[in-house]
């Protein structure tokens, strides 16, 4: 994509905090575009098609506790987009799933159903790869390597908080000194996930996911009977964070071995895995978080930062970061 585009408000980004912020915005009235480097919405929710079927590899479900994303919630239920999957999760032990009464949210095409539905009516240019943010008279002006330009009163900035400080340093745009240091202090754990396509069954307990934070697979779910799947056997799996740094830059082929032998003991009798697609992660889960659930730059022209660092990682905490992010902007903008 090329030329140049002017608008109220650019928002880099289209995972659920860009989506969230460009409703709030353009409800207010203001003119929106959203850019997005890859071809598709949702940044780390992601549903692949793989052998035939659906599986959701990035972010598994989501839950809600906030009214203002509820709001939300609520409306998706009604549509048949969204359904309650779980209320907790096995460990592995012989006792009963955890239950704390908190939904666990699913989708039934695969949780990117929900972006994809965020993103309708919205204008979002995908596969733009934003390269230079800089002031400029009226705002700021984006640059994107296809030569694309962005002119926008206000910016907002959703990606991980090391790609969203590298982006302006490339223009060495100077943050007050305050701001560098709470967005140089958010860290990330990174996660290795694969999609395993099995010819035959996966025994897990019901609802058919297992949740173990300190074995070094921490997550199996089965696509199938989660309902995203209904035709083949997909089983999701994400690596802890201690075990994804140690694997991360093994090849594919030594990974996938390592996921066949944990997953062979759920295996049922003659079933065998096919396939397994891996994924990596870099900024997977925010560790060191942000107290706010946005935060507006100083001293420059109206600058948010949004994602679930700044609200808790999950996908309402990005969805609240998102709608915090639209507030701020339109405060600074009138």
């Amino acid at each position: 994509m090329s030329g140049t585009f002017s608008c109220d408000v650019l928002i880099v980004g289209a995972g659920i905090a860009g989506l969230m912020a460009a409703h709030r915005l353009e409800a207010a009235g203001k003119v929106v575009v959203v850019v997005d480097r890859e071809e598709r919405v949702g940044g780390r929710i992601l549903t692949e098609h793989v052998a035939g079927g659906w599986a959701d590899t990035g972010a598994q479900f989501f839950t809600v506790r906030d009214p203002e994303f509820s709001r939300f919630v609520a409306e998706w239920l009604a549509e048949g987009l969204i359904f309650e999957w779980s209320t907790g999760w096995s460990d592995g032990s012989l006792l009963p799933p955890a239950d704390d009464a908190h939904p666990r949210y699913a989708a039934y095409e695969g949780l990117m159903a929900v972006p994809r539905r965020l993103a309708q009516n919205l204008t979002i240019h995908k596969a733009v790869n934003i390269e230079t943010v800089m002031p400029a008279v009226a705002g700021w002006l984006a640059v994107a390597d296809s030569g694309a330009a962005y002119q926008c009163q206000a910016l907002i900035l959703t990606p991980p908080a090391p790609l969203s400080l590298a982006l302006l340093a490339a223009e060495q745009v100077a943050l007050a000194a305050a701001d560098q240091a709470a967005l140089a202090a958010i860290t990330y754990a990174p996660c290795l996930t694969a999609v395993c396509h099995i010819n035959g069954a996966i025994n897990l307990p019901e609802p058919g996911a297992l949740q173990r934070p300190d074995h070094p697979i921490s997550w199996i779910a089965d696509n199938q009977r989660k309902g995203t799947s209904p035709r083949v056997c997909l089983v999701s799996v994400h690596v802890n964070p201690m075990y994804s740094r140690l694997w991360w830059l093994s090849p594919d082929v030594e990974l996938a071995g390592a996921l066949r032998r944990e997953l062979q003991p759920f295996l049922a009798a003659n079933a065998t895995v096919q396939e397994i697609t891996i994924h990596r992660w870099l900024h997977a889960v925010p560790t060191t978080l942000h107290p706010e659930r946005t935060l507006l730059a100083a001293n420059l022209p109206p600058l948010a930062f949004a994602g679930d660092a700044f609200s808790g990682p999950r996908v309402e905490g990005a969805a609240l970061s998102g709608l915090a992010a639209a507030e701020a902007i339109l405060e600074a903008i009138g």
